[in-house]
């Protein structure tokens, strides 16, 4: 009594065909490969930006740390030549 048969298979495939139609059920499969599609394509780029950005924090982080070039100070040299 608990286990499903074939025939309660094929009612139950009668029914969905009747509800949704034959030619609607490869369309939602489509549709649905489509997305499942867009969503590995999606994860995929994340990735890709994830290391994109962090080479690019990479390089900021080496420009912030140069502090030992000299910084040249406008205000001081016009006091100075004026």
């Amino acid at each position: 009594m608990g286990t499903w048969s074939i025939g309660h298979w094929i009612v139950v495939l009668l029914i969905v065909m009747v509800l949704f139609g034959a030619g609607k059920i490869p369309r939602l499969m489509g549709d649905m490969a489509k997305g499942v599609k867009a969503f590995k394509k999606g994860l995929k780029d994340g990735d890709e930006d994830e290391v994109a950005s962090a080479d690019a924090g990479a390089s900021q982080k080496v420009l912030k740390d140069d502090s030992s070039a000299p910084v040249r100070d406008e205000h001081k040299d016009k006091a100075a030549n004026g």
